[in-house]
């Protein structure tokens, strides 16, 4: 690739500078007074108490319900996104060509960087050692209720139907009332649109109309997604009011040097690792954070990767300057597989946590398993709930008791909180080193001042559509 800076950047440096708004307006300073507003909530629900018949307050009740909600408007758009994104990635892989470089560098940065959280969760395990500093007395060991496997991974590879929908039906005990919930595989969904995709790119002109209706589709659900973002500072109220009064902080006290040293190897890598890959690369340290930072917020107080997916993907695009070509294929496959804190962090020191509180001593094998399981192993747990099938999976191939995941569960939604905003930190990590190292990163929108706003205005990529100039050309 020859071009260091994509006509992309040139269009984006003839843009007049927008005004910049008020404090108050600023999306950052909207989530974090929603933060500050629903932890006062939350702690104000909590001391009211259930009512005489012991069901929430209703203070608990519209709080838990607008943090699901918000939650539910941004996993349903995931799906067309994912889809619509990767299928308009790859049918305009004829523009650019290094697409197989991109993404042999894009898993080489998942693997480096995985590399690094699961060594530091390692030392941190065998430093801190969390096990040894528990009363046992006050723990009760569970069975998990879901166990990670490698034949899953694969059998999961496999599409049950067009979209990897799938539905589960339950029956209520007491009231013997059915109900079906529709949920996806997001790593059937990415299978599944990488074949459409290719098949897209094989066809050429003959798909040229599938083509176009892809990405006319794929605007109108950025639009609806830009919509719901908007309307996050309300959602991020109810999951935090909501998330303070169902855990609350006493459950930390058993397991503080636990959460401890959970919370000190996300902190490094976050605030010590990320910068340094930033810097050896020539980038802001300050321009990436304050342009990552609305997904990190959101991802902290939602839990939830793939339900930040939307806002990762835009802010990677819009703030990072990564061309939305690669960005549209990178971001959600890293959202499926790219989890610095659920898949090594996170398994590392909760793995030597269990063979400490059993007293059990682990070889130096062992220690390379964890390495092994946590660079390569995350992708066996895409598509599920990626901390605890990540964990089992880690205990598993290393022969520990699988009794000892529930020994965590009674704090996990907090540290969950922290392992989100690391993963998606990470996961728009990746794709603006790789883009900078193939020259193909908008450096102009990279390095712009910040407008308080998420990512830029939408106005924008309507400009940008003018110029017919894809950013990742050679």
């Amino acid at each position: 690739m020859s071009s260091a800076t994509p006509a992309r950047g040139a269009a984006t440096a003839t843009r007049a500078p927008k005004p910049k708004k008020p404090f108050y307006r600023s999306f950052g300073f909207q989530i974090t007074v929603a933060l500050i507003a629903g932890l006062l909530l939350g702690l104000l629900a909590r001391q009211l108490g259930d009512d005489a018949e012991g069901n929430p307050n209703g203070l608990a009740a519209t709080l838990s319900t607008i943090g699901s909600g918000y939650v539910t408007l941004l996993r349903t758009a995931v799906v067309p996104l994912i889809f619509l994104a990767i299928v308009a990635s790859i049918t305009q892989l004829r523009n650019v060509t290094n697409a197989a470089r991109l993404a042999g560098q894009t898993l080489l940065w998942f693997g480096i960087t995985a590399l690094i959280a699961v060594t530091i969760g390692i030392v941190l395990g065998v430093t801190i050692q969390p096990g040894a500093r528990v009363d046992a007395g006050e723990l009760a060991e569970g069975a998990p209720s879901s166990v990670g496997s490698w034949w899953a991974f694969l059998t999961g590879l496999i599409p049950q139907n067009f979209l990897g929908l799938t539905v589960s039906t339950s029956v209520d005990a007491e009231t013997g009332v059915a109900s079906s919930n529709v949920g996806y595989n997001v790593l059937q969904i990415i299978v599944i649109s990488v074949a459409i995709g290719i098949a897209a790119l094989k066809l050429g002109k003959r798909a040229d109309a599938f083509v176009s209706f892809t990405e006319s589709a794929l605007k109108v659900v950025q639009r609806v997604l830009w919509w719901i973002i908007r309307i996050a500072p309300l959602g991020t109220l109810g999951l935090i009011g909501s998330a303070v009064v169902t855990y609350g902080w006493e459950k930390l006290t058993t397991l503080l040097w636990f959460a401890v040293a959970i919370y000190i190897g996300l902190a490094l890598v976050l605030f010590v690792v990320y910068p340094v890959l930033l810097k050896t690369h020539g980038l802001s340290i300050r321009q990436y954070f304050s342009g990552v930072w609305p997904a990190v917020q959101l991802a902290f107080v939602s839990r939830s990767s793939i339900g930040t997916l939307p806002l990762t993907q835009r802010v990677t695009e819009r703030n990072l300057g990564v061309p939305r070509e690669y960005a549209s294929f990178a971001v959600p496959f890293g959202a499926t597989t790219k989890m610095d804190g659920c898949a090594a962090i996170y398994p590392a020191i909760a793995a030597i946590f269990v063979a400490q509180f059993f007293g059990l001593e682990l070889t130096f094998v062992q220690y390379l398993l964890i390495v092994l399981v946590s660079v390569v192993g995350s992708a066996a747990t895409a598509g599920t709930t990626g901390a605890t099938v990540m964990l089992t999976l880690t205990l598993s191939t290393l022969g520990l008791p699988l009794e000892g995941v529930g020994l965590l569960l009674a704090i996990d939604p907090i540290l969950d909180m922290g392992r989100t905003a690391v993963n998606v930190a990470g996961q728009a990590l990746v794709p603006t080193i790789v883009a900078r190292r193939e020259g193909i990163l908008d450096r102009d929108l990279y390095d712009a001042e910040r407008s308080g706003d998420p990512f830029a205005d939408d106005s924008a990529d309507d400009r940008a559509d003018e110029v017919e100039a894809p950013a990742a050309r050679a």
